[in-house]
């Protein structure tokens, strides 16, 4: 029998085309809210017995958490032989250790929470900082999506003499990553944060590639300050025509406004959070991964 594709709203565009890849059956649950607030949930579709497969981006998670449960413990005690989870981005990956006496560590506990629930998740590029994989805070089964080739593969197709940027040191393996497959030169500039909106960035030195395009790479887009100093330092440096291509667009507030201001020239995002800016398809990478984890989880090989 096929899996069941279900779509979390606001997941719809790249759930149609998952659906398609993975042979899945698709499907959209019924949700709203009583009027005290609450939840209601309801899978029409028949699940009896059946590999069931939610699909939500954790962007803005808090509001889509509790919701997102309901919808697996229904399908658990609706027959489902499993459940597991595609979430293109993946929350609660920042706090992953006590920065100062009392602070919880959240990502921790959202692994703990989700792998109550799920059968095994599959993601794409989750921010690890201090952890070398996710099995390391995840107890079920849990495979990472990477996404460089296929930024390199936008960059290839659509600028003609790319320099690929990396605005900070943690970002430069991945950075190093998308240049060589983009087969284009890079730069990875220095950052210093004071503030969730206080960045300063070192001024790069672009004259050994003089005529190139710039493109700021990097996996989440969120204030944008970062990209938005950055952007200020090359011009600063005599760059005009600059490129910013990211993993996960969050774009906090007005982030995505401040950065077209800024003068980038184009942002392109991968379409794990759904936004205006998504031109790179990550569909294939993420159902080549599911089914080689549905398959390990059934037995049959990787």
């Amino acid at each position: 029998m096929k899996p069941l594709l279900l779509a979390y709203p606001g997941n719809e565009a790249i759930g149609v085309s998952l659906a398609e890849a993975l042979s899945a059956e698709y499907t959209l649950p019924e949700m709203r809210h009583f009027p005290d607030g609450e939840t209601y949930v309801r899978i029409s579709a028949d699940v009896q017995e059946r590999d069931v497969i939610l699909l939500c981006s954790l962007d803005r998670p808090d509001a889509k958490f509790l919701p997102l449960i309901f919808l697996a413990e229904t399908a658990k005690d609706l027959g489902a032989r499993s459940v597991g989870l595609i979430c293109p981005y993946l929350a609660y990956m920042r706090q992953d250790t006590r920065f100062k006496p009392g602070e919880g560590i959240t990502s921790t506990y959202f692994a703990s929470a989700l792998g109550r629930h799920f059968d095994w998740l599959v993601t794409v590029d989750p921010h690890l900082h201090r952890h070398k994989g996710l099995p390391e805070i995840y107890t079920i089964p849990a495979l990472a999506v990477h996404a460089g080739a296929a930024i390199a593969a936008w960059v290839r197709d659509n600028v003609p003499a790319p320099l690929i940027v990396g605005p900070d040191s943690e970002s430069a393996q991945w950075v190093a990553e998308v240049a060589r497959a983009a087969e284009a030169p890079y730069i990875v500039l220095e950052k210093h944060r004071h503030g969730d909106r206080e960045v300063e960035v070192s001024a790069p030195d672009t004259r050994p590639w003089r005529g190139r395009t710039p493109v700021l790479v990097d996996d989440i887009i969120s204030t944008a300050q970062t990209l938005i100093e950055t952007t200020r330092r090359l011009q600063a440096a005599g760059e005009t025509d600059i490129i910013v291509a990211g993993v996960h667009g969050l774009f906090a507030d007005k982030a995505y406004e401040e950065l077209c201001a800024a003068g980038v020239q184009k942002i392109v995002t991968c379409n794990t959070v759904a936004h205006m800016s998504n031109a790179i398809d990550i569909t294939a990478l993420l159902a080549k991964t599911v089914e080689k984890l549905m398959r390990a989880q059934k037995g049959d090989g990787g």
